[in-house]
């Protein structure tokens, strides 16, 4: 910056003509950011059409197939761009490597739950687990992190609490399959963000982890003759193999947009998701939405308004009182992507 201060007048105009085009580059690539954030959360939205397809195979079946074919495909595309650097450096840190294997772990199960609920008929407790995922990872930040909350997230926590009560009332039992897919993508984020890994490399690192297994799986249900892979024609063979595409297509997108758009932005673009499996939920698949249900989602809406508003007022604070954040609401990929 020293050697701008020392030009003449016309070097400056001559500056300012070229950094025009860098402003209108800049729009056009937060345009670009913020239609692929739609894509993204938007695709992830929709997913709960996608998985009834794949019947008759099943939960674990299909869970399978989706992390043997995920690898394929992110693998194919890193081998394409050639970025494949990461995966060397990543075998010589051995703790990294088991933060990917922790989350590969966790990562399974938040799959499986969420692929056997929609296929169930819980479409609308998933949605839920996503909603109230903001709220988890701040109370795992308080207790796991020592991190410290401002007021406003204090309340917006008990008010998830008090949702949570309301739900488990009205079910009759805890919402289980919302907590454990809240509590599994929590535990995924807060491991991720200690591997730090870009999105497509994790995804490839965690698939790698998860491809013997289900490999081993798949081999021994098409042993017994249970493999639906082989059994229900092409169209249907063809369906359980796009579950490597379902999966990495949307995270390509997310990619796209989180170097494009701020994270605020991405904070509230988060909620696509969850809002559209809702809706398919009670609209698409007619689940049930008696009126203590009702209460209790709008309770989480109270709550995630509460932090979304909060994190708002801080992010327009100026630079030099704004307080670093406990833990505000982050825009998380969602686990079932």
């Amino acid at each position: 910056m020293d050697a701008v201060d020392t030009v003449d007048t016309g070097t400056r105009a001559q500056r300012r003509e070229k950094e025009e085009p860098v402003a209108g580059s800049s729009t056009s690539e937060g345009r670009k950011g913020l239609l692929n954030g739609f894509a993204a959360y938007g695709m992830w939205g929709l997913v709960p059409l996608f998985w009834p397809l794949l019947k008759p195979a099943g939960s674990v079946e299909i869970l399978a197939h989706r992390m043997v074919w995920s690898l394929v495909f992110v693998a194919a595309a890193l081998l394409f761009v050639r970025r494949w650097a990461w995966a060397g450096e990543l075998l010589r840190q051995p703790r990294r490597l088991g933060m990917v294997v922790i989350a590969a772990a966790v990562i399974t199960v938040n799959w499986g739950v969420y692929i056997w609920a929609v296929n169930s008929g819980h479409v609308v407790e998933a949605s839920l687990g996503y909603f109230i995922n903001p709220l988890v990872t701040i109370a795992m930040g308080v207790l796991l992190l020592k991190e410290r909350l401002r007021p406003v997230q204090w309340a917006a926590v008990g008010v998830g609490l008090a949702a949570v009560l309301v739900l488990t009332i009205g079910y009759g039992r805890p919402p289980w399959i919302s907590l454990c897919l809240a509590f599994s993508f929590a535990v995924y984020g807060l491991v991720k963000k200690k591997v730090n890994l870009g999105g497509v490399e994790s995804l490839t690192a965690e698939t790698a982890v998860q491809f013997l297994p289900a490999l081993a799986y798949l081999v021994w249900l098409s042993g017994r003759g249970d493999s639906t892979f082989t059994s229900e024609g092409v169209p249907h063979a063809a369906l359980l193999a796009s579950t490597g595409v379902v999966t990495a297509i949307p995270l390509v997108c997310f990619g796209a947009a989180a170097i494009r758009v701020p994270l605020s932005t991405l904070g509230l673009l988060q909620y696509l998701a969850p809002m559209f499996q809702f809706l398919l939920g009670v609209l698409y698949f007619g689940e049930e939405m008696p009126a203590e249900r009702w209460a209790g989602f709008g309770l989480v809406w109270l709550a995630l308004m509460m932090l979304t508003v909060d994190a708002w007022r801080t992010a327009r604070r100026p630079k030099a009182v704004v307080e670093v954040p406990g833990a505000s609401p982050a825009a998380p990929v969602p686990a079932d992507a």
